[in-house]
């Protein structure tokens, strides 16, 4: 079955510098090369999921300038559903400077822009999309008040959510409690927790506020997580080259909706999104490094 999703969130220009090393606070340094793409949380995690064959529609805002451009040569590269989408006159189009070093770890500012002004209207107008949806995913590159909204959109038509709490930033109660699944890495789930944890499942399983909650820890090149208030499993990820990093947890985040989507166990969808990730950190970029369905089954089954 093909797979559909609906993805609320953010698309931002990457600007893009490779180096050797990261400099220090107030030194200088040079180069290897400069790239922009097409990034942001929530459009990264719509390529993904289009890539891996599911129907994709995305909500959210762009301006009305030569950034946003970037974005909707993706999305129709991919065939990504962007009618709900908004250019704004006042703001400009998110814009994500990002530093590459030769280790493939990387640094990132995030100004949002348009992002940061998604409205109820442009969820409502979505809504008999998202009502045809499998999965709902939304993370927090956008104006947070938007966040639970969308997710009770979602849930009023019986639809799958997925939460990524990325960037990390602190998030009620509340509006977990609208999360099927909860999908933070480590510093998230620190930020989450107000502070450092003991253990990663303690952790996790102290924000779930329903017995059907699963949150999915990402935990990088240790794989990922499952906890429930009654079980934990480690689904270990697929060794690699890691080139550049940027994007792994949107592909994962895509890939794991997509799987479960289609039906797949939990487990199984998780080594899905573990084999999407792994692909996608072999290759410098954003959205550029997200791998396609063919390449993510050959991995899976070599």
């Amino acid at each position: 079955m093909t797979a559909k999703i609906v993805v609320v969130g953010s698309f931002n220009a990457d600007l893009v510098s490779y180096m050797e090393r990261m400099p220090r606070p107030g030194e200088t340094v040079h180069g290897d090369r400069f790239a922009t793409g097409a990034g942001g949380k929530g459009s990264n995690q719509a390529v993904a999921a289009a890539r891996l064959g599911a129907d994709v529609a995305f909500i959210g805002r762009v301006g009305n300038d030569v950034f946003a451009e970037l974005a909707y040569e993706i999305w129709d590269a991919e065939g990504v559903d962007h009618r709900f989408v908004t250019r704004d006159d006042e703001v400009a189009t998110g814009v994500a400077p990002i530093l590459v070093d030769s280790s493939g770890e990387n640094m990132i500012v995030v100004v949002l822009g348009a992002n940061r002004r998604i409205r109820q209207s442009d969820i409502d107008r979505a809504r008999p999309t998202i009502a045809e949806a499998d999965m709902l995913i939304i993370q927090l590159e956008v104006n947070l008040d938007m966040v639970s909204y969308a997710l009770k959109a979602a849930k009023e038509f019986g639809v799958a959510t997925t939460l990524n709490p990325a960037p990390a930033a602190p998030i009620s109660r509340e509006t977990i409690h609208l999360a099927d699944y909860l999908t933070p890495n480590e510093i998230e789930l620190e930020t989450l927790n107000g502070g450092e944890f003991d253990d990663v499942v303690s952790a996790a399983r102290g924000l779930l506020t329903r017995g059907d909650q699963t949150a999915v820890v990402t935990l990088g090149a240790q794989g990922a997580q499952i906890i429930s208030h009654s079980d934990s499993i480690l689904v270990p990820t697929f060794a690699v080259d890691a080139v550049d990093t940027t994007g792994a947890g949107d592909t994962f985040n895509a890939a794991l909706a997509v799987g479960l989507s289609e039906g797949k166990a939990l487990s199984d969808a998780v080594r899905f999104a573990n084999a999407a990730a792994a692909l996608c950190v072999t290759k410098p970029g954003a959205a550029d490094s997200v791998p396609y369905r063919a390449d993510v089954d050959a991995l899976l089954l070599g």
